[in-house]
């Protein structure tokens, strides 16, 4: 890997406009995406995805430096930024499209994954047992565009103004020395 290389890494956490919103104020952090991954029907729709019926689950595609964020330390901070011991479901949002998952691309990363998960179960951050799928990524389908940015495009859709202000408070207040605007 060359020192300006980037990587990708495809994350599911619930909605995906609960993980984009606060990642984009991780310092080494590119680009979000949202998308769908994990399932069996191709270039599914925000609507065949809200079925259930696709396998996938909504997931983001973060592309970072791993110069300014390794890969475990993102794997860190997803690992705390949502409940990753209950199965197909996150809050109120419930069904396989909201799993906690991690696709990995490279064996790499699929080593960086499982150790993770295993030094956040063994610090007992949750009370119940990681449940996160981890599995390799067979294909990514980008998410519409109108869902890219909602958040910061979409502040008062009730949705969003009760469910992602707290996991940015969470973000900011857990790991301010990440942020973009912080010095270090």
């Amino acid at each position: 890997m060359t020192a300006n290389a980037l990587e990708t890494l495809v994350l599911g956490g619930g909605c995906f406009w609960c993980i984009e919103a606060p990642f984009k104020e991780l310092r080494g952090v590119q680009a979000i995406e949202p998308g769908y991954a994990g399932g069996h029907t191709p270039n599914p729709t925000y609507e065949q995805v809200c079925t259930g019926r696709t396998g996938h689950t909504e997931v983001v595609r973060v592309t970072f430096n791993p110069a300014e964020l390794s890969c475990a330390d993102l794997l860190r901070i997803f690992f705390v930024m949502h409940d990753p011991t209950t199965p197909n479901r996150q809050g109120n949002d419930v069904g396989t499209q909201y799993r906690s998952a991690i696709f990995w691309q490279d064996a790499a990363q699929e080593k960086t994954a499982y150790a993770i998960r295993d030094e956040i179960a063994a610090q007992h951050v949750w009370p119940n047992p990681i449940v996160t799928e981890i599995a390799k990524l067979e294909h990514f389908w980008p998410a519409e565009d109108y869902h890219r940015d909602y958040f910061a495009r979409n502040p008062g859709n009730p949705y969003c103004s009760a469910v992602i202000p707290p996991k940015i408070a969470k973000m900011r207040r857990l790991f301010r020395d990440r942020l973009v605007d912080s010095a270090g």
